[in-house]
């Protein structure tokens, strides 16, 4: 798996981990969240805009492959690419390094719905378009 070019950074905080100070497996997930959101708020509106035109982003699917532990402090480097977006569906990757060093990647799965319906609906062409314009010009 590749993540792209798009960084975030997040610290473990002590909240984040068990009482053996390693960050518990549910933290990775908030973490994917956080670099999606910064990763789409690169452009016009980002989610905001997307809940503004009355949709939402729900996860459909998660994965993680942990590789090593997170501690509590550690800084922690993000890096984001969305691989696909195909009609309601778009798909994120995630690669999370500390210091260079990989330890751990994943990926998420999001159905763009009707806010009040929650049918699902095409993911909007402006965004698509920039995603794909921002992809394109990463690789």
């Amino acid at each position: 798996m590749t993540a792209g070019g798009f960084q975030s950074e997040v610290r473990v905080r002590f909240a984040e981990t068990d009482a053996q100070g390693v960050a518990h497996h549910a933290a990775y997930l908030v973490w994917f969240e956080i670099a999606r959101i910064d990763y789409l708020a690169r452009f016009d509106g980002g989610y905001p805009g997307l809940r503004d035109q009355g949709l939402e982003a729900t996860t459909t699917e998660v994965y993680v492959r942990y590789i090593r532990p997170a501690r509590f402090d550690d800084r922690l480097a993000i890096r984001t690419r969305c691989s696909q977006v195909r009609g309601a569906r778009f798909r994120f990757e995630y690669g999370v390094e500390r210091e260079g060093e990989s330890i751990a990647e994943g990926w998420t799965t999001h159905a763009c719905v009707d806010a009040v319906s929650l049918r699902p609906t095409r993911v909007p062409a402006w965004l698509a378009e920039a995603i794909t314009r921002a992809e394109e010009a990463a690789s």
